[in-house]
């Protein structure tokens, strides 16, 4: 299978490194001296990783062959792809590539299907699977652990508890003033147009 683990961005210097926009959790195993990659496009590569290290909070990579300024900058833009294997699992239990989790069902505890993973989203803050309905709507499922309570990769399920509102536009409203009655002022204030 293959796996995009980075972008090239900018020449850095004279001697041939680039910018390197990474896109793998695990970029000291992907992105590492000795790693072949292949490329998109194609035409770039494959490119062999020669050197790496960390500038100002950014990866540089030189890669083999690769010895100035106009040849670092010619691979601008190209993404950096390695193969791995389908049955791969990163080093942590609870992590999963995307390949992994794509399509699987998403089901309440109680087993009520909400949909399959469509996509998975990568922001800043967390991560979200954008869940694919059975009537064609989209729904976006933060993948936290108070959301997601378990995937299991052999059933094919993400297993959900979301909160109120979450699924549906019925978001439960408890009122600590609902005693059963109101009193005619007070269930009109607020509410005339």
């Amino acid at each position: 299978m293959q796996l995009v683990v980075a972008r090239i961005g900018r020449a850095h210097g004279i001697k041939g490194e680039v910018t390197v926009e990474v896109r793998t959790d695990e970029p000291e195993l992907r992105l590492g001296p000795g790693a072949v990659l292949l490329t998109d496009p194609a035409s770039a590569g494959p490119l062999t990783i020669e050197t790496g290290r960390v500038h100002s909070g950014r990866l540089l990579i030189r890669f083999e062959g690769v010895r100035d300024r106009n040849a670092a900058e010619a691979l601008r833009n190209t993404l950096l792809i390695a193969d791995v294997d389908p049955d791969e699992r990163p080093e942590d239990e609870d992590e999963f590539y995307d390949h992994q989790l794509m399509d699987l069902d998403v089901v309440l505890a109680d087993g009520t299907e909400i949909g399959r993973i469509a996509e998975i989203s990568h922001l800043p803050s967390q991560d979200l699977f954008i869940v694919e309905r059975p009537d064609g709507t989209e729904l976006m499922i933060p993948f936290v652990e108070e959301i997601v309570t378990d995937i299991d990769l052999a059933e094919q399920k993400a297993v959900i508890n979301p909160p109120p509102g979450l699924i549906d536009d019925r978001a439960e409203i408890v009122s600590s003033r609902d005693d059963g009655h109101h009193d005619d002022d007070q269930a009109t204030k607020g509410t005339q147009a």
